[in-house]
């Protein structure tokens, strides 16, 4: 062996390996490595978990912090307190944009995109983004507003208003309802059907909310949008102010009674030419009404200022009475406001009471009334006790007067808080009781959006929308003492639609000797042929848009009715009377209504609380056919 060759060494940690082991070494290490990954994947997987509970854990609590700050804002703004609710926006931002961030990780965004589950962390990133566009995009210019804006002096009064802040903060409360209700129609186009409860939810929750602040801010940009030229900010506007008299019912409320025209010109008011709607006498001729409303409520709707709202349409009863009152005195008006003694209290309470000081009326009145007139007994002063204790028909419409007088002198003078003036007049555009029409198209085309408008038909009415509107036929002062309910039966069906019954109750609540010891004046005395203590009344429903009116009783047995169609409504009237202490229930049947939305109800507003006169809808108690 030469010097240069290697010598094997034996031992087993030098030399070849035993080439029967490769084989099973080659097996082990890919499943070792397997097994290495599946352990590494596991241990990511718990740590991605445990990090996007985490990030819940955040964004929950965030929204949480949120939710609870908003009452305090809502008590700052309610307080007159800006300061405060500026410091409150600030932290209300701070809380939502936490939240918007968290949602925001990048391994949050990869579990949203996981297919069926991530459906769950799209939705909460999208409630979070949503409260946080709110915060800053509608709250933050909102409270800008509120700080810059004097609420008491935005009020119309004898002295004038400076309504350039509200003019200039238009456009932030425009944005504001903008970015709101964006954000709510982003939450609405989610699918909540394959949603987790714990998701689904809070999601339904905040769609809820959302929903009711977009309605009040885009309330509020219109208001702030119109009402300045509606107030006089460029230039004089004239109003005919009517009071409805709701002893004798009509179908938007109560038959006309006190007349006047109310001036408003860079928002100083003040009470012009007054008169009765009697005082005018009969139109000749009569003010053309559409065909459809003619054939229901007769020629009388365009004759008598009395008989404008014989229809339940404010818009048609508005620009009626705007043509006769022109024609009969000359004086031209830009639009009409209605409002109804119980509206009159919701204004008393908040300015407080009012004195009446005319010596002829204290004198017809023989101490009989009040001197001092609030919003505890004007209702039954101007509806009942005015007729017992002053018989001339002249001179109780010169106490109506009188009294339109004194609430508005009232006004004027800036008696009251605003905050309360501005819930009292919102409170009785929800019941019906204060309505406004203008005959500037672009203020009315705003004003039909809401109930103020008192329309049968356009954008302020739901898709299942009934109504029960009641006209006096008995020519008397009698629906003071009559006292009525009106509910929603559902009924199930075999298709897509469903039936509802209209169900109405009414009670004359007179004395038995109501012939006798009430006036003349009231009981109408049989002059139209009813006799004296009966109450006579036109009950009308109105169903939803292309339903079907289908039958009508009275206390369970089926009777004649006049059906008609009004603006694509169907229309059925029953007529009906009550003696003192008798009750009856007329029923209207519809068919094909909807089944997927709500029904709701409008009733001709009464001296009754709308909460004692519509119930609550009865649902339907069977199941639907398959």
């Amino acid at each position: 062996m030469s010097d240069d060759q290697e010598t094997p060494v034996d031992g087993p940690h030098v030399g070849k390996a035993d080439p029967s082991q490769r084989p099973l070494m080659s097996r082990r290490r890919p499943w070792a490595t397997a097994a290495l990954c599946l352990v590494v994947a596991a241990i990511l997987s718990i740590a991605a978990v445990v990090w996007l509970g985490s990030r819940a854990t955040i964004i929950k609590t965030e929204l949480e912090a949120t939710s609870q700050l908003l009452p305090e804002l809502k008590g700052n703004i309610a307080a007159g307190k800006p300061q405060e609710a500026r410091a409150t926006a600030t932290q209300l931002r701070a809380h939502t944009a936490a939240a918007r961030d968290t949602a925001g990780d990048a391994l949050w965004s990869l579990a949203a995109a996981v297919p069926w589950f991530g459906a769950n962390f799209s939705a909460i990133t999208e409630v979070a983004r949503s409260a946080d566009d709110v915060a800053t995009l509608g709250v933050d210019p909102l409270v800008n507003v509120f700080e810059s804006l004097n609420w008491e002096s935005l009020l119309p009064s004898s002295g004038g208003t400076n309504l350039g802040p509200l003019q200039q903060a238009a456009p932030s409360v425009s944005s504001a309802a903008h970015a709101v209700r964006a954000s709510s129609e982003r939450l609405n186009a989610i699918d909540a059907s394959g949603l987790i409860p714990q998701v689904a939810e809070p999601l339904a929750r905040a769609r809820e909310q959302l929903e009711a602040v977009t309605g009040a801010l885009d309330a509020a940009a219109d208001a702030a949008r119109t009402a300045p030229g509606m107030l006089g900010a460029g230039g004089h506007r004239s109003y005919l102010l009517m009071i409805q008299n709701n002893a004798e019912a009509r179908a938007s409320g109560g038959i006309p009674g006190a007349l006047a025209v109310l001036r408003l010109e860079n928002g100083k008011m003040t009470l012009g030419a007054q008169g009765s709607a009697a005082g005018l006498g009969a139109m000749s001729p009569v003010v053309s009404v559409d065909a459809e409303q003619q054939q229901i409520y007769s020629a009388r709707l365009g004759e008598y200022m009395q008989d404008v709202n014989l229809t339940p349409d404010f818009p048609t009863a508005a620009t009626t009475a705007q043509a006769i009152w022109e024609k009969k005195t000359g004086q031209p008006v830009d639009g009409v406001i209605s409002l109804d003694p119980v509206a009159l209290s919701y204004i008393l309470a908040a300015t407080g009471p009012v004195r009446i000081t005319n010596p002829e009326l204290i004198a017809a009145a023989r101490g009989g009334l009040p001197a001092e007139l609030n919003a505890k007994n004007v209702v039954k002063t101007l509806v009942s006790d005015v007729y017992a204790k002053i018989a001339s028909p002249e001179l109780q419409d010169v106490y109506f007067a009188d009294v339109a007088k004194e609430v508005f002198g009232a006004l004027s003078a800036g008696n009251g808080e605003a905050k309360g003036l501005l819930k009292g007049i919102g409170r009785g555009a929800e019941e019906g009781r204060v309505l406004l029409w203008s005959a500037t198209t672009s203020e009315q085309d705003v004003i039909a959006n809401y109930p103020l408008s008192g329309a049968i038909s356009g954008p302020s009415i739901s898709p299942a929308q009934f109504g029960v509107y009641l006209n006096d036929g008995t020519g008397a002062k009698m629906d003071y003492y009559v006292k009525r309910t009106v509910q929603l039966v559902q009924e199930c069906s075999g298709d897509d639609y469903g039936q509802t019954k209209v169900r109405v109750t009414s009670t004359n609540t007179a004395p038995a000797d109501a012939a006798t010891s009430l006036p003349a004046y009231v009981t109408g005395d049989g002059i139209f042929g009813i006799a004296p203590g009966t109450v006579q009344t036109n009950v009308i429903a109105y169903g939803p848009v292309q339903a079907q009116i289908e039958t009508a009783s009275v206390d369970g047995q089926k009777v004649g009715f006049a059906a008609h169609q009004h603006a694509n409504r169907p229309v059925g009237t029953v007529t009906v009377t009550l003696a003192p202490g008798q009750s009856n229930t007329v029923e209207f049947t519809f068919d094909k209504i909807i089944q997927h939305t709500e029904p709701t109800v409008v009733v001709t507003p009464t001296v009754q609380a709308v909460k004692d006169v519509v119930l609550a809808a009865k649902p339907a108690d069977c199941v639907p056919a398959k």
